[in-house]
C-alpha cells in the first residue's frame, strides 16, 4: 500500500498565444546554439515550421529540420532523427507536431544521451538518467505528450506498438501556443480533443493512489489518482465540455482553441501521473486491427468503459456529467453518474466520432482476439478502479459492436 504520492511534469511550461516567440530565449537559456526541429512534411507545407524558426533565427540559433515524422511513429523514424541530429551537431531537439512527432523527439533524446538501440528502453522506468535537452511544441490539442512521461512507437517489423515510460522523458520546456492549432482540420481537432477527454476521465477515475497494486521491487511512472490529479482532470473535463464542439466547428475560434490547448495539457499532467486504463487497453488492439486513429478509438470506447466503471466511481462520474453539462445539481449521485456516458455519446455524435466498432470495420469474429490482446496489458489494466477480467473486456467489446 502506498502512503505518499509525487507529481511530475515538464521542467517549465510556457503557455499562451504567441508563446513560441520565446523559443529563441528559451534555447539560449539552455546554452545551446544548434537545434534540430523534429517534425513532418505536412507541418513544413503548412508553414508552421517556418513560424517556429523565426524566433530561433532571430536569437542566432542554427536550425536544422528533420521532417520524417509520421502518424503511429515507426521505429525507423526515430533512428533517422538520431542520425540527422548527430550529423548536424544539434545541442537541443525540438519536437513539433502532434504526439507522434513529440514521441519521436523523446525517444531520439534517450538514445542520443544513453546510446544503444531505441527498443533497449521499451518498458517502464528503464531510462537510466536525464536525456538530451528537449523542447516540445504541440500543434494539436490532444495527446498532452508535451508534459507526459511516455513515448509510444510502432515496430513495423513486429507489427506492434511499444512504449518507453520514464519521468526522464518530460522535456526541459513545454511551449504550448494555441495559435499553432488554428490550421488543424476539423477531423483532427475532434480526434485529438476526444483523446484529451479520455485522458482526463481515465485519470480522474483511476484506482486510488493508496490502493495502487504495484508489486514489490517494480517501478512505474503511474501512481493512481491523488488530489492534484483530481484538480487537473476536473478542469480539463470542464474546458473540453465548453470548447471542443466550438473548436471543431470553427478552427479560428481562438477562445475555443486556447481552451482546448489548456485542457489537453492539463489532462496530460493528470493521466501521466495517475495512469490510463481500460479505454487505452482496448484501443491498442483496435488500432492494430484496423489502424483507426488513436483519438478516434479512445473516443469510441470511452462511453462504454465509463458505464462499466460507474459502479466503482459513482461520485466521479456524477461530477463528469455535471462538468459536461448533462446533469444539474439537483440529481442524486447515481442518477447523475448514469448520465456521464450519455454526455460523452452526445459529444461524440456532435463532433463526428464513430459510435460503434462496426462503423470502423470491426466484425464480431475479431472481438475474442482483441479481448485477449487487451487482457495482456496488465501495466495499464491495474490502473482501473475495478478488477478487470478477460470477460469484462469481451463484454465491453460486444456492447460497442
Amino acid at each position: 500500500m502506498r502512503t505518499t504520492w509525487n507529481f511530475n511534469t515538464a521542467d517549465q511550461l510556457v503557455f499562451g498565444q504567441n508563446a513560441i516567440d520565446e523559443l529563441g530565449e528559451r534555447t539560449q537559456q539552455m546554452g545551446a546554439r544548434r537545434l534540430l526541429i523534429v517534425t513532418d512534411k505536412t507541418l513544413v507545407g503548412a508553414g508552421l515550421v517556418e513560424r517556429v524558426r523565426v524566433p530561433l533565427d532571430e536569437a542566432g540559433v542554427v536550425v536544422e529540420v528533420f521532417d520524417g515524422g509520421a502518424p503511429e511513429p515507426p521505429l525507423h523514424a526515430v533512428e533517422d532523427a538520431i542520425s540527422v541530429a548527430r550529423d548536424c551537431g544539434a545541442e537541443v531537439l525540438l519536437g513539433l507536431g502532434g504526439g507522434s512527432n513529440m514521441d519521436i523527439a523523446k525517444a531520439a533524446s534517450v538514445v542520443l544521451t544513453h546510446g544503444g538501440a531505441v527498443k533497449d528502453y521499451a518498458g517502464d522506468q528503464l531510462v537510466p538518467g536525464p536525456i538530451f535537452p528537449l523542447i516540445l511544441v504541440p500543434t494539436t490539442s490532444g495527446t498532452g505528450s508535451e508534459v507526459t512521461a511516455a513515448a509510444v512507437l510502432n515496430d513495423t517489423e513486429q507489427g506492434a506498438k511499444f512504449s518507453i515510460l520514464s519521468n526522464h522523458l518530460r522535456p526541459r520546456f513545454a511551449v504550448v501556443d494555441p495559435l499553432l492549432a488554428v490550421s488543424c482540420p476539423p477531423a483532427v481537432t475532434a480526434a485529438s480533443g476526444i483523446d484529451a477527454l479520455s485522458h482526463a476521465v481515465e485519470g480522474y477515475t483511476a484506482i486510488d493512489n493508496e490502493s495502487f497494486p504495484l508489486p514489490e521491487g517494480e517501478r512505474t511512472v503511474y501512481q493512481g489518482r491523488f488530489p492534484l490529479v483530481d484538480l487537473l482532470a476536473e478542469r480539463a473535463i470542464g474546458l473540453i465540455g465548453t470548447h471542443l464542439r466550438r473548436a471543431v466547428a470553427d478552427g479560428e475560434d481562438l477562445e475555443a482553441r486556447e481552451g482546448m490547448a489548456l485542457a489537453a495539457t492539463l489532462a496530460g499532467m493528470a493521466f501521466s501521473n495517475s495512469g490510463v486504463a481500460v479505454v487505452h487497453a482496448l484501443e491498442y488492439p483496435l488500432n492494430d486491427t484496423v489502424h483507426t486513429p488513436h483519438g478516434v478509438g479512445c473516443g469510441l470506447f470511452l462511453p462504454y468503459v465509463m458505464r462499466w466503471t460507474t459502479p466503482a466511481r459513482p461520485r466521479q462520474m456524477a461530477r463528469i456529467a455535471q462538468l459536461l453539462g448533462e446533469a444539474g445539481p439537483g440529481l442524486e449521485e447515481r442518477q447523475a453518474a448514469d448520465l456521464a456516458a450519455t454526455a460523452v455519446e452526445k459529444l461524440n455524435a456532435d463532433i463526428g466520432i464513430p459510435a460503434r466498432l462496426g462503423d470502423v470495420g470491426i466484425r464480431a469474429e475479431q472481438l475474442p482476439a482483441m479481448a485477449d490482446a487487451a487482457f495482456g496489458l496488465k501495466r495499464i489494466l491495474r490502473v482501473s478502479p475495478r478488477s478487470v477480467t478477460r470477460e469484462d473486456l469481451a463484454s465491453v467489446l460486444r456492447a460497442a459492436l
